[in-house]
């Protein structure tokens, strides 16, 4: 998912986790309670417009009534900041991430890089094939790279275009991309989920991984016949009506799979393990060299000038970069798609994710975090109920953490003797982290994971949330295999 950072990932790691014996389970769940009471309101009363900033303010309120309840339980102020600057501190590469894939949005815009992917795409993926093809070409990608956030901010983007041209469903295309960037997340061995959930849990990588394969690949199979079965309800006249979409393209741009340099670049330098803000933002200069090269009739126009010169050259690529550009077409259907918001279109984003370790971070400092999971804990006595409370205990973090890492981390550390108590392997618990909390965090908008997607595809957590399969049913999948005893391996004794 996010950037791979070794340093990072083992502080977060060895992160102590608050608790607070003063502290009951019915308090603990007073915040989460109002927090989804108050957001449910929200969303009531503003719709989609709710993540402009009022959903933000929402989860500041969250948070208000958590530190309520930690001054009752003599929590300090300055315990509740630490670890709210804490929670923030560890979400600053997502952030910075954010606002290069804004700005690689636009250098890709006006160089023609986005415009070429969705004029050949048009001409290869047709409606009927388009769902499945997105669901496999993310994998394969995110696979690849370890990256569902790059697979989204790259081939993902493009994919969002070629629907939108096609008159498919932009929620379903979002749930084919991250259905597929995240079955790469999760067993790819780059990515850094992968290596955190075994960390946890006390297994190697590659056990790990090959212990996954048996509720990950049903799980993906199912998902891909879902989008074939989808794929027939779509028209399959898409060809024969983009033809003019074609020649618009055609005009406003000068196409050439030459431009496909650059995103190939991109996963190149993924695939070679460099970090991935360094790749995007060696894709967003590549994106702006480019435009000099290929499109400087769009750099003028976006530099409002007629002929270019170094300064206009300089003006109309960072217009791009940092703020909302659009390229000029009579095409009522292109005019969204020859249209990206630059490094301003993720501050929503960012404000959300910041609101959101706020109440996060709180959360923690008063042992609500601990206090929930203790109780999930020792809610079961069975191996079922085991499986049960770490799926939920893991669900339950993505939404009131926020943080994709802390539904790992907190259960890893909460449930590693149980499941050894229990005579489990320690894969039982690593596989159940990430089919619970790796793959769910994208289904919550305020999650790090479910506010990233969301900016960077511009389809709303609500609209793809249904079509993301396989992220849904990862969870029910792991359920299955342990109400039915499949493949729960044992410790084995020496």
């Amino acid at each position: 998912m996010q950037e791979s950072n070794t340093n990072s990932e083992i502080k977060i790691q060895d992160q102590k986790i608050q608790r607070n014996k003063n502290l009951s389970i019915g308090e603990a769940l007073i915040p989460v309670i109002a927090l989804i009471a108050m957001l449910a309101f929200n969303v009531f009363v503003f719709g989609d417009d709710a993540l402009s900033g009022s959903n933000q303010f929402v989860l500041l309120l969250g948070g208000t009534v958590a530190a309520l309840i930690g001054f009752k339980n003599k929590v300090s102020y300055k315990l509740m900041m630490e670890e709210v600057a804490e929670n923030i501190k560890s979400t600053a590469s997502a952030i910075l991430i954010l606002l290069m894939v804004g700005a690689l949005a636009g250098t890709w815009l006006i160089s023609g890089v986005i415009p070429s992917m969705i004029y050949y795409g048009l001409q290869i993926l047709n409606p009927t094939i388009f769902l499945a093809a997105c669901l496999i070409i993310c994998a394969v990608i995110s696979v690849a790279t370890g990256s569902s956030w790059t697979t989204a901010a790259t081939v993902g983007i493009a994919l969002i275009g070629i629907s939108e041209a096609l008159g498919i469903s932009l929620g379903m295309t979002a749930g084919a991309v991250l259905s597929g960037a995240y079955f790469g997340d999760k067993m790819s061995p780059m990515s850094d989920t992968t290596n955190l959930a075994p960390a946890m849990a006390g297994t190697d990588l590659f056990t790990h991984i090959r212990y996954m394969a048996y509720t990950t690949i049903p799980t993906f199979v199912v998902t891909l016949i879902v989008f074939i079965i989808l794929g027939f309800t779509q028209s399959t006249t898409g060809n024969a009506s983009t033809t003019e979409m074609l020649i618009d393209i055609d005009k406003a741009f000068n196409i050439s799979p030459i431009l496909f340099v650059v995103p190939i670049l991109v996963v190149v330098l993924i695939i070679k393990k460099t970090p991935p803000l360094i790749a995007l933002l060696a894709g967003t200069i590549l994106g702006g060299i480019f435009a000099l090269i290929f499109q400087p009739q769009i750099v003028a126009q976006v530099a409002g000038v007629e002929k270019l010169d170094f300064k206009s050259a300089y003006k109309g690529v960072m217009q791009a970069i940092t703020v909302k550009t659009s390229v000029a077409t009579e095409n009522e259907v292109l005019k969204d798609l020859f249209t990206a918001g630059g490094m301003v279109k993720m501050l929503n984003t960012i404000w959300l994710i910041l609101c959101a370790m706020v109440f996060g971070g709180i959360m923690d400092a008063i042992g609500a975090l601990a206090k929930i999971s203790n109780f999930m804990l020792n809610l079961f006595d069975s191996v079922f109920g085991l499986f049960a409370s770490t799926v939920a205990t893991c669900i339950g973090l993505n939404v009131t953490a926020s943080d994709q890492y802390l539904a790992l981390v907190v259960p890893g550390k909460m449930y590693a003797k149980a499941y050894k108590d229990k005579g489990l392997s320690p894969e039982n618990l690593s596989r159940t982290l990430e089919d619970s909390g790796t793959v769910t965090s994208v289904l919550v908008p305020w999650n790090t994971c479910g506010a990233y997607h969301s900016g960077v595809l511009g389809v709303p957590v609500v609209d793809y949330a249904f079509y993301a399969v396989f992220n849904w049913l990862s969870p029910f999948m792991t359920l299955l295999f342990a109400a039915f005893s499949i493949k729960i391996r044992q410790i084995v004794k020496k």
